[in-house]
């Protein structure tokens, strides 16, 4: 069993940058993929990032790369979200989730978090 804890959102201007973290608690959480995944008011819940279990292997959705970075510090169980130059459409409530074997771009995943909100203002 893997609990999930989401921090770091809040409001930012376009051109701004947050960082997110994922807390999970668990003494295997080295052995799970992480993702994360975002979902704006009326819209289904989309795959953002995803990182392997030794973070060897790094996944991105199109509309995300080279401006955000995920990374794991798998000694203080933390998933983490670097997000540059944040653009409005980047608005939305960001999930965490954990899955055993590799990282899935789809929402299959075991665990999940309670969300952190984003909000990016023109």
């Amino acid at each position: 069993q893997v609990q999930l804890v989401e921090s770091g959102g809040g409001l930012v201007q376009a051109g701004g940058s947050l960082r997110l973290s994922c807390a999970a608690s668990g003494r295997t959480f080295s052995s799970y993929a992480m993702g994360w995944f975002r979902q704006a008011p009326g819209k289904e819940r989309e795959f953002v990032a995803g990182i392997s279990w030794s973070a060897g292997r790094t996944y991105y959705a199109d509309s995300v790369k080279g401006r955000f970075t995920i990374s794991r510090d798998n000694a203080k169980n933390t998933v983490y979200l670097q997000m540059n130059n944040l653009k409005p459409e980047d608005t939305a409530a960001y999930y965490c989730a954990a899955r055993s074997y590799g990282v899935v771009l789809s929402t299959d995943y075991a665990y999940w978090g309670q969300g952190t909100q984003v909000t990016v203002s023109p």
